[in-house]
């Protein structure tokens, strides 16, 4: 799943065949209880900080989630940010939306941690506050009018190199690959997707009600240098 809220993103991004399937508007995005989606602490600074190469990781700020958000585990200071996603960074109509095994990590870079880290956050305190789904995706349609959520910065990015991602349960890995987020725009204007183009356009990510679009370049290394054939 690579799905989000990479954002995904709320950064969450993979592209892995599963069947289809909208979460119930007026259900809870928790498929199990809220514990089943915590993690030690220390085990998910470790986590969150596989999703990009030591030398950067290593002094980017570390958030942990918590019973009421996600929470400053280490402060860092290189302007990164990085953090583990859970299943409601997922686009609302994807299987794995609200999966409590999905353990996404991922590092955003400055630009990213102003302007696409909050969706993430945002969607964590609408889960934690116990609103529905159908609840969840109004307030955000909401405070993307009031501009409260705005597209990406320019220049914003992020890494998914972890290889103890788990991004669903149609595939639990993917690629280690690195997310390019921007304002709302179509494959073409990338030429992702094209025969021969390295770069990808996220399509679960098109029908988000945030303003942004995702595209992802793979890479050949997990950041732990092990080559991603061996994973």
């Amino acid at each position: 799943m690579a799905r989000a809220t990479a954002f995904c993103s709320m950064a969450l991004a993979v592209l892995v065949a599963a069947p289809a399937a909208c979460a119930e508007p007026d259900s809870s995005p928790l498929k199990a209880p809220l514990e089943h989606y915590l993690m030690p602490a220390n085990a998910e600074v470790a986590l969150a900080r596989s999703a990009a190469p030591p030398a950067l990781s290593a002094d980017a700020t570390i958030l942990v989630l918590s019973t009421h958000g996600y929470d400053v585990a280490a402060k860092g200071t290189n302007g990164f940010t990085c953090m583990v996603e859970r299943g409601w960074a997922a686009p609302f109509d994807e299987v794995d939306f609200g999966n409590p095994k999905i353990r996404a990590p991922v590092c955003y870079n400055a630009q990213a941690v102003r302007t696409v880290l909050p969706y993430g956050i945002e969607r964590t305190r609408l889960v934690l506050a116990g609103m529905t789904t159908a609840q969840m995706h109004a307030k955000i349609e909401k405070d993307v009018a009031d501009k409260v959520l705005v597209p990406p910065e320019a220049g914003a990015m992020s890494y998914m190199m972890s290889k103890d991602q788990y991004l669903g349960d149609a595939g639990t890995h993917w690629h280690p690959h690195l997310m390019f987020h921007v304002a709302r725009t179509g494959a073409a204007a990338w030429g992702a997707n094209y025969d021969g183009s390295p770069i990808i356009i996220d399509t679960s990510h098109q029908d988000v009600p945030e303003p942004q679009t995702i595209f992802m370049m793979t890479v050949d290394h997990w950041s732990d240098g092990a080559g991603a054939h061996s994973h």
